[in-house]
């Protein structure tokens, strides 16, 4: 996978493309991904994933102590390469970006910088200024600008519809084994042992205390 800071001096040949945040590369995604991948080939086109860093968020978030995630990007770049995609452009989202109308994104940024020529969206997906951009926002502008844009339906297991969220919250209720099922991998923090009270070594039970290494980064609960 080639990974492609900005937009600026692409050469990407006959790029079939999705976008988004990613957030832990869950299941769900990876049927999107898969999707992706095949029509690629189907079209003798090249896989590429746009997202946004650093998560939007966090820049347009006044609170930034209400909110963690699942993945940081040097972990969502590992976990998008073993999908097999071909290019991934990371876009730096400031403010001044998400200023954006949804038509301009497209025409400027998608069509005219990055030259898609097909577009696979989520089902939930939206972008531009203040997230008004939608499936049927592309949609119409697709008529105009010579592109194909298709949607693939959200995924589903036995405990309901997979979704970044979802799993945030299985994870803060201490439910590893479901946040697993959504993720189709075992969700791991790194980070540096750090010094704690020792109340643990006291009683005989020694623990490590770990700072993760992005701040960010989601602690399951108990």
């Amino acid at each position: 996978m080639i990974i492609h800071e900005g937009y600026e001096n692409l050469k990407l040949g006959n790029p079939v493309v999705t976008m988004g945040i990613f957030d832990g590369v869950h299941l769900g995604h990876k049927t999107l991904l898969e999707r992706l991948v095949k029509r690629a080939g189907e079209e003798n086109g090249e896989s590429v994933v746009i997202t946004f860093f650093p998560h939007p968020k966090i820049v347009l978030d006044q609170n930034k102590v209400n909110f963690s995630f699942l993945s940081t990007m040097e972990e969502k770049k590992i976990l998008l390469a073993e999908a097999n995609i071909d290019h991934l452009v990371i876009i730096e989202f400031t403010r001044a970006f998400s200023e954006i109308t949804p038509c301009d994104f497209i025409k400027d940024i998608l069509v005219d910088k990055i030259g898609t020529k097909h577009l696979i969206l989520g089902y939930n997906h939206h972008f531009g200024k203040s997230g008004k951009g939608d499936f049927n926002t592309i949609k119409q502008c697709a008529e105009t600008l010579d592109f194909i844009v298709e949607q693939v339906q959200g995924f589903k297991n036995e405990d309901g519809a997979i979704s970044s969220t979802s799993i945030r919250g299985a994870l803060l209720k201490g439910k590893p084994d479901e946040a697993q099922r959504g993720l189709g991998y075992h969700y791991s923090v790194s980070g540096k042992v750090v010094k704690g009270r020792q109340i643990g070594s006291k009683i005989g039970f020694p623990t490590a205390n770990i700072e993760p290494d992005y701040r960010y980064k989601l602690i399951p609960g108990n």
